[in-house]
């Protein structure tokens, strides 16, 4: 064989691989935005996230660009609704909740319109895991979408600063949240050893193979969501929420009033609204459980002692009437009864009980002449 033909193919091919690798480090985050959703088969309802697979054809991911790509938010521009965001933790996500018992699934039901007849539309951009600054980074990549109206479910845990960066959404995706400290001057320092950062050489092909395997899989995963609208596995059975507790008040560190205030991600928040704009936001303290079991005159439910709880609830109250903002307080809507895995993942009964909450807010905000 032609040594020379050899040495044509071997050169051809490294510069080929070279390229492949070039593009890959260069432009990450366009090849997240290629997407069969939304025009092949469906988009989903709610952002990707999954454990299961291989039954709940989902997965967990780190590209915001692939995550939105595959919502059914990315399926056109706006075009004659009135779009509402909806963010926050697994409960809005809808944990053990098909899609349509969710907040929005349930709200998108009620059929709301304004008064030139512009339905509502609600979308759900919940994410699992608690964390403000989670949520802040979705809702400034969301902004691309013209919400008219943003919706954010917060609770205490969301809050205290150790808890910002452990999201691993928030974790791999460093040059993103770098942004938003610098623009909004975060508590946070940009070489915090929580940020995921790739070595150079796992940003190559070979270093990538998973990031691309995992959008490749949602790709195809996107097929079986389409035919089934399954997205998460239901178990029969599941531990139920902690109801019963030992004498332990302590809250991240802190074992009594005053709650210190400067160990909470309350930038964060203000951070989102600022990001809004013009936008208007209104902040919803989300229901919980409320544990009627041993030692529940100390402890509420496996998140919170009640001193801590009580004395957040007020500095939110005050906050928002310091700030001007829009602040609704739902947090013992729900009866204890309709919890299931965690104190703040509801039944689809209880779901219905803050849907209805959230419309009446809606309906008695939005009100016609």
């Amino acid at each position: 064989m032609d040594t020379r033909f050899l040495q044509n193919v071997v050169i051809k091919g490294l510069t080929l691989f070279l390229v492949m690798n070039f593009l890959v480090m260069a432009v990450p985050s366009e090849i997240g935005r290629l997407s069969l959703y939304n025009v092949l088969w469906d988009g989903r309802v709610r952002l990707p996230f999954g454990e299961d697979s291989q039954r709940a054809y989902n997965l967990s991911l780190f590209n915001l660009d692939a995550m939105f790509a595959s919502h059914v938010i990315h399926a056109a521009p706006k075009e004659d609704e009135y779009r509402v965001l909806v963010f926050g933790d697994s409960s809005v996500w809808g944990t053990l909740l098909h899609p349509e018992e969710t907040l929005t699934g349930l709200l998108n039901a009620a059929d709301l319109r304004l008064c030139d007849g512009r339905p509502v539309v609600f979308y759900n951009l919940g994410y699992p895991t608690i964390s403000l600054t989670k949520d802040l980074m979705l809702l400034d990549y969301a902004l691309r979408y013209q919400p008219d109206l943003i919706v954010w479910l917060l609770t205490l845990e969301a809050f205290p600063l150790e808890n910002q960066l452990a999201s691993p959404l928030v974790a791999h995706n460093a040059e993103r949240v770098e942004t938003l400290i610098a623009r909004y001057q975060l508590p946070f320092a940009i070489d915090d050893p929580a940020f995921v950062r790739p070595k150079w050489w796992e940003r190559t092909l070979i270093g990538q193979r998973r990031p691309l395997a995992d959008l490749i899989r949602l790709q195809l995963y996107g097929i079986l969501w389409s035919a089934t609208g399954i997205d998460q596995t239901y178990p029969s059975n599941y531990p139920p929420a902690q109801r019963d507790f030992d004498e332990d008040v302590t809250f991240h560190g802190q074992d009594g009033p005053p709650l210190d205030v400067s160990k909470l991600a309350f930038d964060v928040l203000r951070a989102g609204i600022a990001a809004a704009g013009d936008t208007p936001v209104v902040l919803i303290n989300e229901p919980m459980l409320i544990s009627t079991g041993k030692n529940s005159n100390l402890r509420y439910n496996f998140f919170y002692p009640r001193w801590a709880y009580d004395e957040w609830r007020f500095q939110m109250q005050e906050m928002a009437t310091t700030e001007g903002w829009n602040y609704l307080d739902l947090w013992n809507l729900v009866p204890e009864t309709e919890f299931t895995n965690s104190a703040i993942h509801l039944t689809p009964a209880g779901e219905r009980m803050l849907a209805d909450a959230v419309r009446d807010y809606f309906l008695q905000s939005y009100r016609c002449p």
